[in-house]
């Protein structure tokens, strides 16, 4: 079986904070949402989830159109089977990881940043999975 390679470059025009993840639910954009929610009053955001069967639809919540609209064009993009990205604003990812990670069908945390991102993408004849991605800049030396 054949297996090819995309990256996808998150576009992010404010150096937002992003996290980038996958689960195991097509209810995760919703359960992410009252996470986030409840874990930083004020915080404003935009959330998507690639379902994986079905109709295999960007599912999207949140309570920032412009961010609720970022996650979904990146979303879209990355295409993977329950790959989901989160876009913060008055919040940092220190603030909601814990509350992420106590989501029941949150599996893996790929990336939590405001660095450019490149997320490496295997495509089968089945679909597309997230193998990986590139945060921020290569190291230049010891400190």
């Amino acid at each position: 079986m054949p297996v090819d390679t995309d990256l996808v470059r998150i576009e992010n025009p404010g150096d937002l904070n992003v996290i980038l993840g996958q689960t195991h639910f097509i209810k995760t954009a919703e359960d992410i949402h009252e996470a986030l929610v409840g874990a930083v009053p004020g915080i404003h955001f935009g959330v998507a989830f690639c379902e994986a069967s079905g109709p295999c639809l960007v599912r999207v919540e949140g309570n920032a159109e412009d961010l609720k609209s970022l996650a979904a064009k990146n979303a879209l993009a990355v295409g993977a089977g329950h790959f989901f990205i989160v876009f913060l604003r008055d919040a940092y990812p220190i603030n909601v990881l814990r509350a992420l990670r106590d989501v029941p069908e949150v599996v893996t945390i790929f990336a939590a940043t405001a660095n450019p991102v490149d997320v490496v993408v295997a495509k089968t004849p089945r679909g597309r999975g997230v193998l990986g991605v590139v945060d921020g800049e290569r190291t230049k030396g010891v400190e």
